[in-house]
């Protein structure tokens, strides 16, 4: 075992956490929910998901069997979608070659959803494999201490740390190295002022030697993010709200949302057009901004009151449902808080209230 490994393999038995709810079993279906979620994603944050995502599917063969709406609905909130329709996936790929998790990196990896680095993880926590993880955090620690140049996602740097995270890779251990690296990572070599006094490896640490341990790694080069802007309708007709289904990828793949109108468009002659839905009242709400990777979206809300009498069945991919339960369905973020914030503008939070409201 290297210096390095040592030292923290020594530090994580004193310092590290150990009381994480996925922590404390070789089970690899908790494991690998567990690594999904925090793909990009805080500790504190992925908990409470964690926990109910396992009371709802306590086992691959749950998960497989459950509605993708389901699935989404208890994402809702996480973000990054797309985790949660490959967990969907890749659970009915496990039960159709029998229900057991393959046990090697190159296996897992095969299945949607699972990258090399996560991969890794799940090998070594539920199989004892040794093999190399490289999530973003283990990634700061790597540059920083063996100051490596560059940033996240350029080829060379990536090259470069892989070689150091396997070459560092201790003989035994493994599961307790690589707990140790991440959090390392979350807890001490921290992105923004790192805790350096607390670190085990403070004395072999070239950047801090240097001492431009925030210089490691270097910030992706900067290009500016595109605003989009779209208008959403909150149609309400005697105390429901009509959901639209979105495709099933892009932004937002297969979750319930808002139905959307051109920002040029009048909301009287669109619904008369597109709902077949007369348009008794309406109120704009403040515009709500939402990042995401690639791009900035401003979100221009109308609330809308259609006549009862107008014809405006649900057709395929639509909902209606009452305004108080809408908020449970498979919803964006942006899209529940603005459920959540109709009654929270003066409107009050009863159907009847609000359409009390856009009448007058």
């Amino acid at each position: 075992m290297s210096a390095f490994a040592g030292k923290l393999v020594r530090w994580q038995a004193r310092h590290g956490r150990h009381d994480l709810p996925w922590q404390r079993t070789r089970d690899p279906y908790r494991i690998w929910i567990s690594e999904v979620m925090l793909q990009q994603t805080q500790v504190g944050t992925v908990i409470p998901y964690f926990r109910r995502f396992l009371a709802r599917f306590p086992d691959v063969e749950s998960l497989a069997s459950a509605a993708p709406d389901d699935v989404l609905a208890l994402w809702s909130g996480l973000g990054y979608y797309s985790r949660a329709r490959n967990l969907h996936a890749a659970a009915q790929a496990v039960v159709t070659a029998g229900g057991r998790f393959p046990r090697t990196r190159d296996a897992l990896e095969a299945l949607p959803g699972i990258g090399r680095s996560t991969a890794a993880a799940i090998a070594v926590f539920a199989f004892g494999e040794r093999e190399a993880i490289l999530d973003g955090n283990v990634k700061r620690v790597f540059a920083r201490h063996f100051a490596v140049r560059g940033f996240p996602g350029e080829k060379r740097f990536e090259k470069r740390l892989w070689g150091l995270a396997e070459a560092e890779l201790p003989a035994r251990n493994i599961e307790t190295y690589t707990q140790s690296l991440m959090d390392l990572g979350a807890g001490v070599c921290t992105r923004k002022r790192p805790g350096c006094s607390s670190c085990p490896v403070i004395r072999s640490c070239a950047g801090y030697a240097q001492g431009k341990m925030e210089a490691y790694p270097a910030s992706r080069p900067r290009k500016t993010r595109p605003v989009r802007k779209t208008s959403m309708l909150l149609l309400l007709r005697e105390g429901e709200v009509l959901l639209e289904k979105r495709p099933p990828s892009g932004v937002w793949g297969g979750l319930w949302c808002l139905p959307e109108m051109p920002m040029d468009s009048g909301p009287g002659d669109y619904c008369q057009r597109r709902f077949g839905a007369k348009l008794v009242g309406a109120r704009r709400l403040a515009i709500l901004h939402h990042g995401f990777t690639h791009f900035e979206l401003d979100i221009a809300p109308l609330l809308c009151l259609l006549d009862p009498a107008s014809h405006c069945a649900a057709e395929p991919g639509q909902v209606w449902l009452p305004l108080e339960e809408a908020g449970g369905a498979a919803l964006p973020a942006p899209v529940k808080k603005l459920l959540a914030s109709v009654g929270s503008n003066g409107l009050g939070g009863e159907p009847a209230a609000l359409e009390k409201a856009l009448q007058d």
